[in-house]
């Protein structure tokens, strides 16, 4: 969910009547669809990940209810995104909570996939190393300000959840059948996906220390003045 929205200026926004004054911006209920969504996002995380471990990730029918159970809680994240900005219903809780439910999601499908072999363990622990120290440097910035996801992150979303999906499919399966070196090519294709992402991944982890750094010396710079 995104922070690129906030509540339209009604028509009379900015005219010079003093007798209506400013009018104050009504705040949004957490209580709302796009953060249901959220909830829902983590709600699917255990289930996911039973999914994918059953038998050791041996099982193509469990890996592909994995993979479409991670693939309608990716689009959720979509969803919520879109319907937030279009009615409006940015809150503190749904900039906060929409990127911990990804890493969540994420997370487990890294560890996971690193668990049955398909996912080389260094990337996840690089990858999950710069997810979660972000995390928590949002909560210790917090008092602050709310670090919103950047383009750069989104786009390290994106290229996580499309290699995350090919890997959870069984594609190594097909080897000895018809479809085989169409599965592979698939493999290969997540793979150097994967690699896209780990290199944005840790690029824009960067990035966000320097803006949470920026926005605590604000914040600090505005607590002496006050």
């Amino acid at each position: 969910m995104s922070d690129e929205r906030s509540p339209s200026p009604g028509p009379d926004a900015g005219s010079g009547d003093a007798s209506r004054g400013a009018t104050a911006p009504v705040p949004v209920n957490n209580w709302n669809l796009p953060n249901a969504l959220t909830t829902l996002r983590i709600v699917l995380v255990p289930l996911f990940g039973w999914l994918l471990l059953v038998d050791d990730g041996q099982d193509a029918t469990y890996r592909v209810w994995a993979f479409v159970v991670f693939t309608l809680a990716i689009l959720t994240d979509r969803i919520d995104g879109e319907i937030a900005r279009a009615r409006n219903l940015v809150t503190d809780f749904g900039k906060l909570m929409d990127p911990i439910a990804d890493k969540a999601l994420t997370g487990m499908a890294f560890i996971g996939l690193s668990i049955i072999g398909e996912l080389w363990w260094w990337v996840t622990i690089v990858v999950l190393a710069r997810e979660w120290g972000i995390t928590l440097m949002r909560f210790w910035i917090i008092k602050y300000g709310v670090m919103p996801a950047s383009r750069g992150g989104k786009i390290k979303t994106t290229l996580q959840a499309v290699a995350l999906c090919g890997l959870i499919l069984p594609l190594r399966d097909f080897e000895g059948s018809f479809w085989g070196p169409f599965g592979d090519l698939l493999w290969w294709a997540s793979v150097v996906v994967m690699a896209a992402a780990v290199v944005v991944t840790v690029v824009t982890g960067f990035d966000y220390v320097r803006e949470a750094i920026k926005l605590r010396r604000e914040g600090q710079a505005a607590e002496r003045a006050a």
